[in-house]
């Protein structure tokens, strides 16, 4: 996936691999930052696309229940 969110993750969370893998005495650390960081960000990410979803459902029931949203209509005294 090319979303700019995912790109930036796979970056991130490779370079904490490879920062854990090549410091032997922080590697267990590193390890437990890397899979912490990871699970945060899929939660985050995972909320903000539930987030989204429920906001754009909401945005479907006002249009609805307006008819539709702007429809134009006439201008008052006009003939259009």
């Amino acid at each position: 996936m090319n979303h700019p969110w995912i790109v930036y993750l796979s970056a991130y969370l490779s370079i904490r691999v490879h920062r854990a893998r090549t410091a032997p005495s922080r590697g267990a650390s590193a390890v437990e930052w890397v899979i912490i960081t990871a699970i945060i960000a899929g939660v985050a990410l995972g909320l903000a696309t539930l987030i989204k979803t429920l906001v754009e459902q909401k945005q479907g029931d006002i249009e609805n229940s307006f008819g539709g949203g702007g429809g134009g209509g006439t201008k008052p005294g006009g003939d259009e």
